[in-house]
């Protein structure tokens, strides 16, 4: 399972070019940040771990 700070891939890329997520807040929602332009996302939990492709 993943963690605070853990980076994780995303099945879709960002418009930035990079796919690489940096999880930044834990709960009922999650918050993630881009590694390559710093835009920070917030989503439902179960929205995540759909989106999720794998842990780095």
């Amino acid at each position: 399972m993943y963690e605070l700070n853990d980076l994780v891939e995303m099945k879709k890329p960002h418009p930035c070019g990079t796919n690489r997520w940096q999880i930044i807040r834990m709960g009922a929602d999650i918050k993630i940040q881009c590694t390559g332009c710093g835009h920070i996302v917030m989503m439902p939990r179960r929205e995540f771990d759909h989106k999720l492709k794998k842990i780095l």
